[in-house]
């Protein structure tokens, strides 16, 4: 199962896609909440083998697991939960396909890097910048507080908003271009940052071609897309509740399926 504020069929549809064709007895489901300490519970109470989770959940549900596993606990973000024998277990995944994403791409870590938001994504989106050795990260965020700890951590800056700020590399983590929600037709950033920037990375994964990514694709600006996220987020999610690591074919195949 899936907890997000705005649930999709994406998820869904990747890991059924891949139960399917591997012949495992499982089934993927997507829903919200508005009682979270309840829905983890429901998780260990029901036998659920697991939950990923998404925004805004992936801090608030720290305090409801039993063990935070390196890649969670380094960053106190969580967006997959495991469920053995009653004990639940936290990762994070959404690390590893950040830092893939950036050396599959090619984006060089010599650029100046600004990210948007503060939230258990943008953590993930820092703590991959810095260990793929970016050293100019600014942190935009309009809390200061989360913000500016967020920055100090990893001992990059902070700023409310873009300003004059022209970096090589912009990365939305926030809410700001998803489908249903209050922001959908706009961009975390302005249009001239976005012009002046030689990679653009949107971890909105629904829809594919956000605001942000429509605007960098016209310009022929490098773009890393959510879509791309979710599915090798999704694929370590796979391998934690199944034990199974699909191949890179199988992993494409679920991914177009899920988008279709």
């Amino acid at each position: 199962m899936s907890l997000a504020a705005r649930p999709s069929n994406i998820g869904t549809r990747f890991h059924n896609y891949l139960y399917e064709e591997l012949g495992l007895d499982f089934v993927y489901k997507a829903f919200t909440t508005t009682d979270l300490p309840a829905a983890i519970a429901g998780i260990r109470a029901l036998g659920i083998r697991g939950c990923g989770v998404s925004m805004p959940f992936k801090e608030a549900c720290i305090e409801h697991v039993d063990v935070m596993h390196d890649s969670a606990a380094a960053i106190a973000s969580v967006n997959t939960i495991v469920n053995s024998g009653g004990v639940l277990h936290a990762y994070n995944t959404d690390y590893e396909a950040v830092a893939m994403l950036l050396a599959e791409h090619r984006v060089p870590p010599t650029l100046t890097a600004a990210v948007a938001g503060s939230g258990g994504m943008a953590k993930a989106v820092v703590a991959a910048l810095r260990d793929n050795g970016f050293g100019e990260v600014t942190v935009i965020a309009r809390n200061e507080a989360t913000g500016r700890a967020l920055a100090d951590q990893y001992g990059f800056d902070w700023r409310a908003d873009m300003g004059e700020l022209r970096p090589g590399l912009l990365v939305n983590a926030t809410p700001i271009g998803m489908s249903g929600g209050p922001g959908a037709e706009l961009s975390p950033f302005p249009r001239e940052a976005v012009g002046a920037a030689d990679a653009v990375f949107d971890v909105v994964a629904l829809p594919p071609q956000t605001p942000l990514i429509r605007a960098a694709t016209e310009q022929g600006t490098t773009v890393i897309t959510g879509a791309e996220v979710i599915a090798l987020q999704a694929a370590a999610q796979f391998e934690l509740y199944t034990g199974v690591r699909p191949t890179p074919e199988q992993i494409r195949r679920a991914s177009e399926y899920s988008r279709s």
